[in-house]
């Protein structure tokens, strides 16, 4: 299911990660937190990540297809989106709904709508090894790897091939990584409970 289509001619494309259902963050499944409001920032979690992002390429989220809400709000800031109706079985199966839908990418930054902090400059980073002919990179700050990871098209096969909630990281196990340093903290930085919200 495909809510809209807003994109630019680019061999490599990102991809966000939106279906999750937080159940750290709210046990009940009431409050969804991609939706939650970042303090003093007028912009909810899942915008926000989706918005550093957009500066530096065409971002397909990938969302759970009751969202509505979630749906509207990413369209609104300038992503394509399109519903996984498998996302609860775990995070690779969002990742191969938009792998899929993107698989004729020359290659992917692949980030998560829970981290709203990561800098527009570590996307760009990202990017540049992609164009540099990485194949796999990842951004460290302080000596410690983060997201988002980005992946050339040599992994296509192996990023649909994945299974279960822990995403790509056999890839990341399995084959040479590039790490890129950043001076970015938020790709450590996620929203896993209301505390984080207002962590700094």
């Amino acid at each position: 299911m495909s809510f809209a289509i807003h994109t630019t001619q680019t061999p490599f494309r990102g991809l966000l990660l939106a279906a999750g259902k937080g159940t750290r963050f709210d046990p009940a499944g009431a409050d969804n937190k991609l939706l939650a409001h970042l303090p003093g920032v007028d912009e909810v979690v899942a915008v926000a990540a989706a918005r550093a992002m957009l500066q530096t390429l065409p971002v397909l989220a990938v969302v759970s297809t009751v969202d509505s809400e979630l749906s509207r709000r990413l369209i609104a800031a300038g992503c394509e989106v399109i519903g996984c109706d498998d996302a609860d079985t775990g995070m690779s199966a969002s990742l191969m709904c938009g792998i899929r839908r993107l698989s004729d990418a020359a290659g992917w930054i692949i980030a998560l709508a829970d981290m709203p902090h990561v800098q527009a400059a570590t996307h760009r980073g990202l990017l540049a090894a992609l164009k540099d002919g990485v194949q796999i990179a990842v951004p460290t700050y302080q000596g410690k790897r983060g997201n988002p990871v980005a992946f050339g098209r040599s992994h296509l096969d192996g990023l649909l091939a994945l299974s279960g909630d822990r995403g790509a990281r056999a890839l990341l196990q399995a084959f040479p990584v590039t790490e890129i340093p950043v001076n970015d903290p938020g790709i450590h930085r996620d929203i896993d409970t209301r505390a984080d919200l207002h962590a700094r």
